[in-house]
This record gives structure tokens, C-alpha cells and sequence, in this order.
């Protein structure tokens, strides 16, 4: 699969993200298994963010193994936004550096999988030219920062088509530990966990079901919180605007596929955000979400979409683009 997608971002501005995917079964023995997925992208935008990533899913021995790995490097400018007595400003940052990333699964009953994971990773932040004087700046501005973790997750999947599930459900936690123990700079834990319901309404209409939460724990750097509008667990937000230790959001998607590898969906929602205590950004808030896209179909054989969202927030609007569906 090839896709240039444009991109037109609030957070990092307007470019280009091309993505090449290379969907396969890994073993033509092999009628169990999914099929894996090995990808590149790339994006680069008209605010001078750029950056790359590659990666890939395994799966391995009729589905006993799952193995996920990516590599990931960028340079990217965003803003963060304030509250209290810098309600209304903004921060513009500029953050450079890579993530590396490696997960092995195994099947341990009942379509449970279970096992440990890795990251790892450094950047380096800095204060783009502003006039907002009143900013509180964040603790790690201008220094190599690196974060190392180990974790774990628990992951159980029994919809028929991951990359458009008409049925089923999926469910995951995660669990990482970052230590300085580990090489990392600061101490702290993230959790997530996530669970989706898919229930097909007739031949070409499908109701999809999503809940999130994410909690952090320790003394996690200012990116390392929970952060709305990065994984579309509430479109509709803007990256950057709420870092939250405690996140919890749910939504609802109706999804119609149409003739000629069209399709369309509908979709809302509402999150919370919770902050914790003597956290620097953000406060307490009901955020609702609703919206709309379209999908054209790139693959016809996995059903593999391009989506192309716009979602109404509390605060504004975003568009978005991206390969599979939200959730």
C-alpha cells in the first residue's frame, strides 16, 4: 500500500505524510496467523517539523508469537498551552530525537497474549522565539533528556479483521516502568488500557464501541503525562493542549461502507481530563467530542481505509488523515 497523505495539523502545521505498507502472511504454511504488517513513514510540514518511522508487527507459529518493533526520529515544533495565570498563551517548543521500541507476545489461553516490552529513547527540547513572558517553562527545556523503560501487556483480540473489525472485541493494558535505575532521567510509571466492541448492524454498517484510560505515576516529564489528540482516543483536540496524569475518554463510531471502495462514519464521544497533584499544565475539565469522515478503501482484499476526519472539540476543530480506522 502507498499513501501520501496530506496533513493540515493545528499542533505541527501543514505537509505531506507518505506511508508505504507492506501487508503479507509470513508463512504460506501458516493459515492461523494474521497477516503481519512492515511499514515507513515520513512527514514534513510547512512549521519545519520533519521526521520518520519504521516498523512492523509479527505474527508467528499459527498465532503463538506476536513481535512489534519501530524505530522513530524527528525534529518537530508544537506549542503547549497554558492555564491560571498564563490562561490564553502559549509556548512554542521545538523537540528533536528518536524512540526505539520492541515488544514479544506470547499466546497464553483463551486469545490472551501476554509479555514484556522495551523503549527507549532521548530528545532534546528547546524554546522557540515568543513573546509570552508569563509562561511557566518547562523543567527539562535545554537539556539531553533520555527515557528508558520496561514493561508489560495484556492484550486479547476476537475480532475476524484487525485492520476493520466487524465483530468482537479488543482489549490491552500496558504497563511501563521508567527507571534511572535503566539509564532513564526520571522515575516514573504509565499505564493504558483499552477496550473496543464491534457489532455489525447489517452487511455495510458496523457500530464501534471505545474506552480508554491512561494514568501516570512518579514524576514523569511534562510529555510523559497522558496527552489528548496523539492516538485519537478523543478527536477533536488539539495535541499539546492537555497533559493530563489522568486520562479518561470513551466514544462511539457508525461506520457504513458504500460502493466503489467508499465509506463513510460518524462518530462522538466525551473524556476527562484529571489532573494530579503539583502537576504544571492543565486543569480539571469535561471535554465532549463529535464529528465525521470519509474512507476509501486501499487495500480491497484486507479492507484497509484511509480515514479522513473532522471532529469538533471544546475547544475548536481538527482535521485529520491516517491509514486503518480510529479504533
Amino acid at each position: 500500500m502507498v499513501a501520501p497523505l496530506p496533513i493540515s495539523s493545528p499542533a505541527i502545521g501543514s505537509g505531506l505524510v507518505p506511508v508505504v505498507a507492506y501487508i503479507f502472511p509470513l508463512s504460506a504454511k501458516d493459515k492461523v496467523s494474521p497477516p503481519s504488517v512492515i511499514g515507513v513513514a515520513g512527514f514534513v510540514t510547512d512549521n519545519s517539523s520533519r521526521g520518520f518511522a519504521v516498523g512492523g508487527q509479527l505474527y508467528l507459529k499459527e498465532n503463538t508469537y506476536r513481535i512489534t518493533s519501530g524505530f522513530a526520529r524527528g525534529d518537530v515544533n508544537y506549542n503547549i498551552y497554558g492555564t491560571g495565570t498564563a490562561a490564553g498563551l502559549k509556548l512554542p517548543l521545538n523537540q528533536t530525537g528518536q524512540a526505539f521500541f520492541g515488544e514479544l507476545l506470547r499466546r497464553v489461553g483463551w486469545k490472551f497474549f501476554a509479555g514484556p516490552r522495551f523503549l527507549t529513547g532521548h530528545s532534546l527540547i528547546t524554546v522557540r522565539p515568543n513573546d509570552a513572558s508569563n509562561f511557566p517553562i518547562p523543567p527539562d527545556v535545554g537539556i539531553q533528556t533520555t527515557l528508558t523503560a520496561i514493561g508489560a501487556q495484556l492484550t486479547r483480540d476476537t475480532s475476524p479483521n484487525r485492520f476493520y473489525p466487524i465483530s468482537g472485541t479488543y482489549f490491552t493494558f500496558t504497563a511501563d516502568f521508567f527507571s534511572q535505575a535503566l539509564g532513564s532521567k526520571y522515575s516514573f510509571q504509565s499505564y493504558k488500557t483499552t477496550f473496543d466492541k464491534y457489532e455489525s448492524l447489517s452487511k455495510n454498517q458496523v457500530l464501534a464501541y471505545n474506552a480508554h484510560f491512561c494514568a501516570t505515576g512518579g514524576n514523569p516529564p511534562f510529555y510523559g503525562n497522558c496527552i489528548y489528540g496523539t492516538n485519537n482516543e478523543l478527536r477533536g483536540y488539539v495535541a499539546g493542549q492537555y497533559f493530563t496524569r489522568y486520562m479518561l475518554a470513551t466514544q462511539l463510531e457508525y461506520r457504513l461502507a458504500l460502493p466503489k471502495r467508499f465509506g463513510l462514519v460518524a462518530f462522538g464521544g466525551v473524556g476527562e481530563v484529571i489532573p494530579g497533584e503539583g502537576q504544571l499544565y492543565g486543569k480539571q475539565k469535561f471535554l465532549p467530542s463529535g464529528g465525521g469522515g470519509l474512507r476509501f478503501q486501499l487495500s480491497k482484499k484486507y479492507h484497509v481505509n484511509l480515514r479522513a476526519d473532522i471532529a469538533q472539540g471544546r475547544d475548536g476543530h481538527t482535521f485529520g488523515l491516517g491509514v486503518g480506522e480510529a479504533f
